[in-house]
């Protein structure tokens, strides 16, 4: 589990870097032939780590039910983000790897409802969650790589 949270914690730093350094209007910025943008990427992950860990185990989230309905798969963005809303998802972007490993560690992942992912791979404990979620993380910081490369600079 280290290692999957490690690798999490690298992701997670790039994608604070790109948060840090893109303004704000190329975060929400949709390009020709994307149906998102770089800020519902990053929102996007945060919110998918919580529901396959955190959801799926039976354990309170760590992102409120607006955040998840927002951001969750099937969305889209709406074209707006607070500046609140951006520092709470940078927040999240290491507090909620810091709060898994905690849990972990505690042995707080009792149970798991399993769950089939739109890759239909099933998930049936934590570690299966955590795993899928490296994968689903290179997943979108590839998109968000191809955004990047495509919004006005």
């Amino acid at each position: 589990m280290e290692y999957l949270l490690d690798n999490s914690k690298q992701i997670r730093k790039i994608l604070l870097k790109i948060l840090d350094e893109t303004p704000k209007d190329l975060l929400l910025e949709i390009p020709k032939n994307f149906n998102n943008n770089i800020w519902w990427n990053i929102a996007h992950v945060v919110v998918t780590q919580q529901l396959l860990v955190y959801k799926f185990s039976g354990m309170p989230m760590l992102v409120s039910d607006e955040m998840v309905e927002k951001y969750k798969k099937g969305t889209f963005p709406d074209g707006t983000a607070t500046d609140e809303e951006i520092t709470q998802i940078k927040d999240f972007l290491f507090s909620t790897l810091k709060q898994t490993e905690k849990d972990y560690k505690a042995g707080n992942f009792k149970s798991y409802t399993a769950y089939t992912t739109s890759l239909n791979i099933t998930l049936s404990n934590v570690v299966e969650a955590m795993k899928f979620n490296a994968l689903h993380e290179g997943i979108h910081i590839g998109a968000i790589l191809a955004l990047k490369r495509n919004i006005a600079a």
